[in-house]
């Protein structure tokens, strides 16, 4: 840890896939996010606690798994379980915020109907949307301005879910190419924003650190992206995911019943790439938006003392399994995220964590940073130790990997309780090589990740995979042990 504590700035994206940024991934262009890895440490193993945004995004500034902070599903619905975060709980940001960090917000917000970011100890400078959050009118203002209302754009090359893919009379809204400026996306305007917070901490009193948040609303659907991003990559050159050959044979029935709840059911493949290559474009907008934003950061002579760490909320589906958006499946192109941090002096250029962690570990994390004690409420771990390579992990160079500290769990632990289809309880426990998800209603699932990365087969009742049931089974009744999970008295008896 450096004497004095050092600025953060965090670049939270919106459903953004982790194989995205992977070196392994598909041919998406994120320059921006490679070099941070290159600069950095690239976490290979980072995985939400929840797919879904509100309880995401609550656990992240709580510390807490969803059940602890009760914010189960979005709390813009109007079937939201708890529209609002419980005033008592301790955030990480108040904290921060009391010790003396300056703190500033950009963008998308989603933790709680009546409340904003400023009533966590941030400062908020604008850029919402008004479907989520609605807490200004800056966006509209700035568009306005530019005599390009955000009401009143041309869209081309449209897709839509239900049964006529261009009808926008119907449907969920996908994917579109807008006719606007790059300059007059809410992207560019976030980043401009942004750029404006780190200006003002340059031009202000140095002697207090700052934590500033970037919250992208992308590529979250609809992906809609101006040129050169919505002619970037050809579908015709995409080719179709591997979990794409899913059949649904042995898995729980809501999966197939999400294609027709969600519209999709009728999409084929070339529809499918069309909408992926916006859903990339929309990657490659926002990459060129955070070089804008570190290239403000090296302006402002602040790079050297200012630790930088990319995330997202969650992954999206765009295809995968079939499948439009998340629900209640919990695959890894939903749970599985990108996380990079750039820590100059402390984390080892071009390292790789390949110890499993999660979000809101980035909780305690960036309270151990700023020299704050965690609180014992927290669910999280600080990922420093692991950042600077000590407590028994070795930091290495890339493709060399960082072995994880001896009392660091090898597995990672989610929950999902519903969103606007009804509730439905799952948990999962998760291995390098196996996946174990209890499904409340209906069947269990269980992967063998190194014989079928795609997830397709589910072993559940398979007999040579009877003590990997078991050995997965109750490591999952540990997890919900240790997290007080408030079912973890009757999920057992389910098993018997």
């Amino acid at each position: 840890m450096v004497d004095s504590p050092p600025n953060v700035l965090l670049v939270l994206t919106d459903q953004e896939r982790y194989d995205c940024s992977a070196p392994d991934g598909p041919p998406v262009e994120t320059p921006t996010i490679d070099n941070l890895s290159s600069e950095g440490m690239r976490f290979d193993r980072a995985f939400t606690p929840i797919s879904i945004c509100s309880s995401a995004r609550a656990s992240l500034l709580t510390g807490l798994f969803p059940h602890g902070h009760g914010m189960l599903n979005n709390c813009h619905e109007d079937d939201a379980i708890q529209p609002n975060l419980p005033p008592e709980l301790t955030t990480f940001s108040e904290l921060l915020a009391e010790s003396g960090y300056e703190l500033t917000y950009t963008g998308k917000w989603h933790v709680g109907r009546d409340q904003t970011p400023e009533d966590f100890g941030f400062s908020y400078l604008g850029g919402s949307d008004k479907h989520h959050d609605d807490i200004d009118d800056a966006f509209r203002e700035y568009r306005d301005e530019r005599g390009t209302p955000v009401d009143d754009v041309d869209l081309e090359e449209v897709i839509y879910t239900g049964d006529d893919p261009r009808d926008g009379s119907e449907g969920t809204f996908v994917a579109a190419k807008t006719t606007v400026d790059v300059e007059e996306t809410r992207a560019w305007f976030l980043a401009e924003r942004t750029i404006d917070a780190i200006e003002a901490h340059a031009e202000g009193d140095r002697g207090s650190p700052f934590f500033h948040r970037a919250d992208f609303y992308g590529p979250h659907h609809p992906y809609v992206v101006p040129e050169p991003y919505a002619s970037m990559y050809d579908p015709e050159d995409i080719e179709p995911w591997e979990t794409y050959a899913e059949t649904y044979d042995g898995k729980p029935q809501v999966h197939e019943n999400y294609l027709e709840y969600r519209g999709v059911d009728g999409f084929d493949w070339e529809l499918w790439a069309e909408a992926i290559a916006k859903y990339w474009g929309f990657v490659s907008l926002i990459d060129d938006q955070l070089e804008r934003i570190l290239e403000a950061l090296d302006r402002a002579g602040l790079a050297e003392e200012t630790v930088v760490v990319h995330a997202s909320d969650h992954g999206d589906f765009t295809g995968s399994h079939r499948q439009f958006n998340k629900g209640p499946l919990m695959y890894d192109d939903t749970y599985m995220i990108p996380l990079q941090v750039r820590w100059p002096g402390v984390v080892g250029p071009g390292s790789v964590c390949e110890t499993p962690v999660h979000l809101h570990d980035l909780a305690a994390t960036f309270l151990e940073i700023g020299d704050v004690s965690v609180p014992d409420s927290f669910d999280a771990r600080s990922l420093v130790p692991l950042l600077e390579g000590g407590d028994g992990a070795v930091v290495s160079d890339e493709g060399q990997g960082t072995d994880s500290p001896l009392d660091w769990p090898d597995s990672t632990f989610a929950q999902y309780h519903g969103d606007e289809f009804g509730l439905y309880t799952q948990r999962m426990v998760r291995t390098e090589r196996y996946k174990y998800v209890y499904n409340g209603p209906d069947v269990n699932e269980l992967y063998d990740l190194e014989a079928d990365p795609a997830e397709l087969h589910n072993l559940i009742d398979h007999p040579d995979y009877e003590r990997v049931r078991a050995e997965m089974a109750e490591r999952l009744l540990e997890w919900m042990e240790a997290m007080a999970d408030p079912n973890r008295a009757w999920v057992p008896q389910t098993f018997k």
